[in-house]
């Protein structure tokens, strides 16, 4: 058996090939959009792709599904009961694929949503259990939020009561020895409470997850149900783009460059101007109306919060880093790239009439202007799990995926303070305020974790006066 496990860190995303060595035959489970690596490794291990297993419809990223159908001619494979504009076949629960001397098992799985499955590996028929593809149903230290489809008619209770029996009797059936080997790690949306671990066994899960533990199904529906973030803003564009028909991407392609007359002519409510550089270079000097998100960070999921589905985008990057910065944002379905505008510095040293900065504050100066009495508006984009630990005084808790639904709960004419964790969101939340219309907005550097720090030094230097 070849297994090769591919991850993704700005997404938290895992993929796999699996291959068999006595004849060729190879499967990618779900597979990021840009899909040359698995392509390249496939080709280097003798390897034909023959078939796209999806665990299910994801939400948090677009699959390369039709990228690798395109490529190799692979059959896209899902559930029983899932329905998508695109040809796809579908495997039965309990249904095995023999790729040789490799066998694979599918085991419908629904819960995170209703057509999930897991995918039980056998290095010989009739062997023990390998490993399991568990998709978004178990993850290492966690199961699937069963709450992503509200929306469009299954309750959070409902699909939490097929999570627990789906955990229970397709999944703790298995040997403990069995890895485990999920669609996400820690950092994605799509749970709560993930390791950064890579793998593990169902012997570990049953002992140290906190959704495996003995309890009774009303209790497993409580636990799995509550806590649970906002999810990202593109969650629901992207599961929709993944049941569709699209345009396909060729993630070598590089954005057409364009001029600064071009960029400001394109400048208007349906075209944001994406400032993709870190948030002290976007600070100290950017195009008026440009939105600042990192390409260092979580790129995408961010990106996904402040710009609507749909919208076209022109990329500020620094040089080298346009190709990326469009890959990137294809990763969540967002193609509408316009082009990009080379060498940003250049241009606005140029054109210094179309350049405005960004002020940031160390947190003295924050609480030197809360001190001053000043009617200053506070906002925390931080989630609300986050901000139960302690806010900075009078902040209103606004998490940066609910931002650009609440603009109207926020007052422009204020002079306002922005602050998230470490000062990264609090960077690309700062700047849509301000590409909104807000007048004087700040963000805090270093975040609540450096105000914290700052409050405990005085409350210490405070204590050792006394």
């Amino acid at each position: 058996m070849i297994f090769r496990q591919y991850q993704l860190s700005c997404l938290s995303l895992f993929s796999y090939l699996i291959g068999d060595e006595t004849t060729g035959r190879a499967v990618v489970v779900d597979p990021q959009r840009d899909v040359t690596q698995y392509l390249a490794d496939a080709e280097e291990l003798g390897l034909r792709i023959e078939r796209v297993v999806e665990t299910h419809f994801h939400a948090d990223f677009v699959s390369g599904h039709l990228e690798l159908a395109a490529a190799v001619g692979a059959v896209v494979s899902y559930a029983a009961g899932a329905v998508a504009e695109f040809p796809i076949t579908t495997v039965a629960d309990g249904e095995r694929l023999s790729l040789g001397e490799v066998e694979l098992e599918f085991r419908h799985t629904p819960g995170h949503t209703p057509e999930s499955m897991s995918i039980v590996v056998r290095e010989h028929p009739g062997a023990e259990p390998w490993g399991v593809l568990t998709g978004d149903t178990l993850f290492i230290g966690d199961v699937g939020r069963p709450d992503l489809l509200t929306s469009i008619g299954h309750t959070a209770e409902d699909l939490a009561r097929q999570l627990y029996h789906s955990v229970h009797t397709k999944l703790l059936t298995l040997p403990d020895a069995t890895r485990v080997y999920p669609a996400h790690g820690a950092g994605s949306a799509c749970g709560k409470s993930m390791s950064d671990a890579v793998e593990s066994t169902i012997g570990e899960q049953r002992r140290f997850n906190y959704a495996l533990q003995p309890m009774s199904e009303e209790r497993f529906v409580e636990v799995v149900t509550e806590g649970q973030t906002p999810a990202p803003l593109y969650f629901a564009f992207a599961a929709d783009t993944n049941r569709r028909e699209r345009e396909l991407l060729d993630d070598a392609e590089t954005p057409r460059a364009l001029d600064l007359g071009a960029v400001l002519a394109a400048r208007s409510d349906e075209v944001v101007l994406l400032d993709c550089r870190a948030p002290e270079a976007f600070a100290s000097g950017h195009l008026r109306g440009s939105v600042n998100v990192g390409i260092d960070g979580r790129f995408a999921e961010y990106a996904g919060d402040v710009i609507r589905p749909g919208q076209s985008v022109v990329l500020l990057c620094d040089p080298g880093r346009e190709t990326e910065a469009k890959v990137r944002l294809a990763r969540i379905g967002f193609d509408k790239v316009l082009g990009h505008l080379p060498e940003v510095e250049a241009a606005l040293a140029a054109h210094p009439e179309e350049a405005e900065t960004a002020r940031r504050l160390p947190a003295n100066e924050v609480d030197a202007w809360l001190s001053a009495g000043d009617d200053l508006q506070v906002v925390d984009v931080r989630a609300d799990g986050e901000a139960a630990a302690g806010t900075l005084p009078g902040a209103r808790v606004v998490p940066l995926q609910r931002l650009m639904a609440r603009l109207d709960e926020l007052d422009p004419g204020r002079p306002t303070v922005v602050y998230c964790a470490g000062g990264y969101r609090s960077s690309v939340a700062a700047s849509v305020l301000r590409a909104n219309g807000f007048g004087t907005v700040a963000d805090l550097i270093g975040g609540y974790d450096a105000w914290a720090a700052l409050a405990n030094s005085s409350a210490a230097s405070g204590a050792a006066a006394g």
